[in-house]
């Protein structure tokens, strides 16, 4: 079985996980948009990825990072990352592809990264998975472990109960 791990919003990633091992990380593929050069998810590429990866697989499942408005953020920024959100979610129901809801604080705290700065879910994610610390060596890349550690989460907690 495939798991989708996604961190949703332009600055996102998605993992494909398999059998516990990480297949590939990508990033949130995004497109312009309009004339004021906004940026927006490219659905049909994050469609491409998810096809790609299926490759005839006979099952699979996507974990989405429930994620909800914070204090202090803008409308404009809160909508446009709706509006992500809405996108990977209208993809995945197209697909038929099962989606599983997850928040931040419960992937976190089984990882023990409550109240951590951003970037320690990057030192996590290495000290897990060490043959792909290349493909995180930044610190931009904390949306891709982000991405690793939900779909991490899911295998973890969920398929193990199964």
């Amino acid at each position: 079985m495939i798991i989708f791990g996604i961190d949703p919003g332009l600055s996102g990633a998605i993992c494909v996980l398999k059998k516990g091992k990480i297949v590939e990380v990508y990033e949130m593929p995004t497109m312009i948009d309009g004339k004021k050069n906004k940026r927006q998810v490219n659905g049909a590429e994050v469609t491409n990825i998810l096809q790609k990866e299926l490759n005839n697989e006979d099952s699979a499942k996507v974990v989405i990072e429930h994620v909800t408005a914070m204090p202090g953020q803008g409308v404009t920024s809160m909508f446009n990352f709706g509006q992500s959100f809405g996108v990977i979610k209208g993809i995945c129901a197209a697909m038929q592809l099962p989606i599983f809801f997850v928040r931040p604080i419960k992937w976190k705290k089984h990882f023990d990264l409550i109240n951590s700065q951003k970037d320690a879910s990057r030192t996590k994610a290495i000290e897990m998975f060490p043959k792909i610390s290349s493909i995180l060596s930044k610190k931009k890349d904390a949306n891709k472990a982000d991405a690793i550690l939900i779909a991490s989460f899911y295998e973890d907690t969920i398929e193990k109960i199964k």
